[in-house]
């Protein structure tokens, strides 16, 4: 005789006052009522000998509830029984289907949902928190309102296209930096299996037949530096000049350092027993983490006398600017430069042009010598094995020579060639 189904009824399911247990509504559905009043359907099935529960869903016991009902428990139960019934475990098989779903939803993320988690994942191997700025204004300006709500998988080379070539000529190197973002965040998503196929973005047998190259839109323009040459009736000039920006601007010259550096700078960051300017890796330009370390600055005897003359009374920095409690504007010492010289000739930051070409053809000091003077990343492995250390005292002589040289006077030592002579 065949068991008796829908036994219970919506009426019955609604009670309050049922005692913890199962309550059959026939072929293995069942009210289950916990110990905490709470309410589920589930269904007991046999396969391949092994008694199996499957749960089908929190009760529902209001019209509005989106919880299961009576008959949509029933429902269930007859589509699990008829696969019981083929042989396949219903409970293993809505596994598998919720794991497909996952692996779609995930497959169906953003680029902008992309390209965020990139920047999180990156960020702290970057060069400065400006860096990571720079990824995101990018990409909101111009990646976003193109392929940000885009699914990543869908994303083709028409997409990138229609992003980058309205400013390839224009903006060149905001566009082949935008490019290169979009390329790494859809590297990223075919490492994590969210998308498939070749990377739209990527330029080598992709976007290279459908752009001109960066150089041929956008030749690289150089600082304009001063000839080494002329350094020292440049410096006797600029020494008959008053004011912080003139000083700055000597410094900056005498130290090869950089203009954030330098108006940065600050009286706690020199040590006057030892001469030496101490610039903090939190304002150094370059790597985050391990591979970032403070600049150790040997001061020559004329960047030190130079020290010597300014005002201690104004303030932490050594070059105050014109607000209260703030360094030089980085404008002042180019401000004061145009004054000397059109800035196709000379710029600031070109003074470090300038004291590297005198390192290369002036002097016999390596050439690993002058980039760490200059703070510079290092990538050739055999110089990289200097770095273990600062080399300083090596890199006081070269400040020192570097320093007579832009007095006009007459440098002695194997090291450097004598002003006049030639190589």
């Amino acid at each position: 005789m065949a068991r008796p189904n829908n036994k219970l009824t919506d009426r019955f399911i609604k009670k309050t006052d049922l005692k913890p247990g199962l309550y059959s509504d026939g072929s293995g559905l069942a009210l289950q009522v916990s110990a905490f009043e709470t309410k589920a359907w589930v269904l007991r099935y046999m396969m391949a000998g092994r008694a199996r529960k499957m749960g089908l869903g929190p009760v529902s016991v209001k019209p509005n509830d989106k919880l299961v009902t009576l008959a949509e428990a029933r429902s269930m139960a007859t589509d699990a029984r008829n696969l019981v019934s083929r042989g396949i475990d219903p409970i293993e098989e809505r596994a598998t289907r919720k794991a497909a779903q996952a692996s779609e939803k995930a497959k169906a993320m953003t680029f902008k949902e992309c390209a965020e988690n990139y920047i999180e994942a990156h960020e702290s191997s970057w060069k400065s928190d400006k860096h990571g700025a720079q990824w995101r204004a990018t990409l909101e300006t111009y990646a976003y309102p193109v392929i940000g709500n885009l699914p990543v998988q869908a994303i083709e080379t028409a997409h990138v296209m229609k992003i980058v070539e309205p400013i390839w000529k224009t903006k060149t190197e905001t566009a082949s930096r935008v490019r290169g973002r979009i390329e790494k965040v859809l590297d990223r998503a075919k490492a994590l299996k969210l998308r498939t196929g070749e990377n739209a973005a990527q330029w080598k047998g992709n976007l290279d037949q459908l752009l001109p190259i960066k150089s041929q839109v956008a030749p690289v323009v150089n600082h304009a530096a001063l000839a080494y040459s002329q350094m020292p009736s440049f410096m006797a000039k600029l020494r008959a000049k008053e004011g912080v920006s003139a000083r700055a601007l000597e410094f900056l010259i005498l130290t090869a350092a950089r203009t954030g550096d330098v108006i940065g700078a600050t009286w706690s960051e020199i040590n006057e027993d030892d001469q030496i300017w101490t610039v903090p890796a939190a304002r150094m330009k370059g790597r985050k983490g391990a591979n970032r370390r403070d600049h150790v600055v040997p001061l020559s005897d004329p960047a030190f006398a130079l020290l010597a003359g300014l005002p201690v009374e104004s303030g932490d920095y050594l070059f105050p600017g014109g607000k209260e409690g703030a360094g030089l504007s980085n404008a002042a010492m180019s401000e004061l430069l145009k004054g000397m010289f059109s800035p196709d000739v000379a710029t600031v930051h070109g003074f470090r042009s300038t004291f590297k070409d005198w390192a290369a053809e002036m002097t016999a000091y390596p050439n690993e010598l002058s980039e760490m003077a200059m703070a510079h990343t290092v990538s050739n492995k055999v110089e990289a094995a200097y770095r273990r250390g600062d080399m300083r005292e090596k890199r006081r002589r070269l400040m020192d020579d570097w320093a007579a040289y832009c007095g006009g006077k007459t440098v002695g030592g194997d090291n450097v060639v004598k002003i006049g002579d030639k190589r």
